[in-house]
């Protein structure tokens, strides 16, 4: 084995260890090539945290062995999330599978490969950039989680608690920003429990404080994955007057009725999400929220995700996410009662994305006439158009923005745009030239 590809699937946190690992492969002696045809071996690092994850590994797992048997590669590592979950049963599913590892385990897979580990001070270090977007970034500040929802795999899957020293993130986040790195995006399961195991109580200001003290101005930092009954007003005002953190967080509410919230073993802080998602409009206007919300979870009534769309409506979250909930093999939820049938799950996913996506539409026709600041992406290969986004728009989810008159900006430039359109999810500008 010499040349490797690496498929990453799942989630940031994913990716990361996915970077991580090419970091750990490239200084042992092997390179990285961006396609399985250019490769001897094809590392597919999975995810497992629901049952379409899983079914999108073994999909990708058979595309490997189908690319082995025609000679095309000549072995097939599988590591990650699949395996923590599903151990002996996946190894005896899929007996073509040259080399196994659990996620993070890379020593292990090195031993397999006859490649010798760096030493930990130095492979705790090594990174490699595979997005392709070196100018935006995913820093891992912890792992596991010691929540219990009810509907989650998570903590079976990734264990509990794990924050990085703030030494270490602080340097990390330094080597990225050589690299190249505008914006930083900040992940862990859950961010805003960040240090509860190092300092006995979450302590993401002091992480923060650390970032904004060490890093250059200018930098966006985002925050990944905020639990809201963690995030008060104090900290939306800290977001919203900080010189590097963004007025754009991510904050997973899964449902707003308390009596659900209850069942899926979350706090029911209906209240205090109210008035957290309200004060936020009322210190910035502009502010912008991601959520990410669950449909058809056991029992979920009419009434109720009536009030989850009345809501939806009354805040105006400027990106949402939402899934159809999946009895995940492990989890209490999986055998509770009142299970929803799959057709009326699917049909609430849908109203809840159609009024999203009138919400939406109202938020983006907002920014019309604005000047914004824009970090380039890409160029259009066929109108020439950079494509970018502003602040409201995370990397590989959110929207987009096209830019005309730009053709001297390039991929990882931060650049001034008016605003000159609008759709659901994504505007239209103006490249601005200074004079």
């Amino acid at each position: 084995m010499k040349n490797v590809h690496i498929i990453s699937l799942g989630c940031p946190k994913n990716s990361v260890d996915s970077e991580h690992l090419a970091g750990i492969l490239k200084a042992s002696g092997l390179n990285l090539v961006d396609a399985p045809e250019k490769a001897d071996a094809v590392i597919i690092n999975t995810c497992g945290f629901i049952q379409a994850a899983v079914e999108e590994g073994i999909q990708v797992i058979l595309s490997a062995e189908k690319l082995k048997k025609e000679g095309v590669i000549s072995q097939i590592a599988v590591v990650g999330c699949m395996l923590n979950r599903y151990g002996s049963d996946l190894k005896a599913e899929f007996p073509t599978v040259d080399f196994w590892a659990r996620s993070e385990e890379w020593g292990t897979l090195l031993r397999e490969i006859g490649r010798s580990l760096p030493a930990p001070e130095k492979s705790d270090t090594l990174r490699a950039d595979l997005s392709g977007r070196p100018w935006s970034r995913f820093l891992k500040i912890s792992e596991g989680c010691n929540s219990h929802c009810s509907y989650c795999a998570i903590p079976g899957i990734r264990g509990r608690l794990r924050s990085q020293p703030i030494g270490a993130i602080v340097a990390e986040a330094h080597r990225l920003v050589d690299e190249g790195a505008r914006e930083l995006c900040l992940v862990g399961q859950e961010l805003s429990i960040y240090g509860q195991d190092l300092f006995g109580k979450p302590s993401l200001g002091l992480l923060l404080d650390e970032l904004e003290k060490e890093l250059p101005r200018g930098l966006w930092l985002r925050l990944f994955y905020l639990h809201p009954s963690l995030v008060d007003v104090k900290f939306l005002e800290r977001a919203a007057s900080s010189p590097l953190i963004l007025p754009w967080l991510d904050i997973p509410i899964q449902h707003i009725d308390d009596d659900i919230l209850r069942r899926m073993n979350r706090p029911p802080v209906e209240k205090h999400i109210r008035e957290l998602f309200r004060a936020g409009r009322s210190i910035n206007p502009d502010f912008a929220f991601r959520t990410t919300l669950m449909v058809g979870f056991p029992g979920e009534t009419r009434a109720q995700f009536d009030k989850l769309l009345d809501f939806v409506e009354e805040i105006g979250f400027d990106r949402l996410g939402a899934f159809t909930y999946s009895p995940e093999d492990g989890t209490p939820a999986a055998s509770f009662p009142d299970q929803i049938p799959e057709e009326e799950k699917t049909a609430r996913y849908n109203e809840l994305m159609e009024l999203q996506q009138e919400v939406s539409t109202a938020r983006q026709a907002l920014f019309v006439g604005r000047t914004m600041d824009v970090l380039i992406d890409e160029i259009d290969g066929t109108t020439g158009e950079r494509i970018g986004r502003t602040y409201r728009d995370a990397p590989e989810i959110d929207g987009e923005v096209s830019v005309a008159g730009a053709e001297s900006a390039r991929p990882g430039d931060m650049i001034k745009v008016r605003i000159t359109a609008s759709s659901e999810y994504d505007l239209s500008g103006e490249m601005i030239h200074e004079q």
